[in-house]
């Protein structure tokens, strides 16, 4: 995969910034959520328990190579906000564009639109640019 382009020092930093905080997040939030789910699963029936394990079970491997293109390609404007794009996570920004419909949000990943550039001037083939939205959306959903 190729780089989408030069990168100047803020976006830089601001990529920097990101990564550092995406890597403290799962060792702030994994321990309230495993400690919660321990009491529900005491209480769950064997049925039900097994089904939502799927699915989480498939998210992550989903998304896996989309989180790998947001981290490299998209997260320079989505975790800054730049030219008005919905910060990953944020629910208010991402509101109207869903309310558009996960299509809608397909289409301006691959055309572009406004300041967007199309494919979000990744080199990523389709399935990968598609885990990439996906991922974003899975954060505000």
């Amino acid at each position: 995969m190729k780089a989408p382009g030069p990168i100047d020092k803020d976006v830089a930093a601001a990529v920097e910034a990101s990564k550092l905080a995406a890597a403290k997040a799962p060792a702030l939030t994994a321990a309230p959520a495993a400690s919660k789910a321990a009491p529900a699963a005491k209480t769950a029936a064997a049925k039900p328990a097994a089904a939502p394990a799927k699915k989480l079970a498939a998210a992550p491997s989903t998304h896996q190579a989309g989180e790998k293109l947001y981290k490299s390609a998209c997260v320079a404007c989505h975790s800054t906000g730049v030219a008005n794009a919905p910060k990953l996570g944020d629910k208010a920004a991402w509101a109207p564009r869903l309310a558009e419909g996960e299509e809608q949000i397909m289409e301006i990943a691959f055309k572009g639109k406004g300041a967007m550039p199309p494919r979000g001037a990744s080199s990523a083939d389709d399935a990968t640019l598609k885990a990439a939205v996906e991922y974003m959306l899975s954060t505000v959903q």
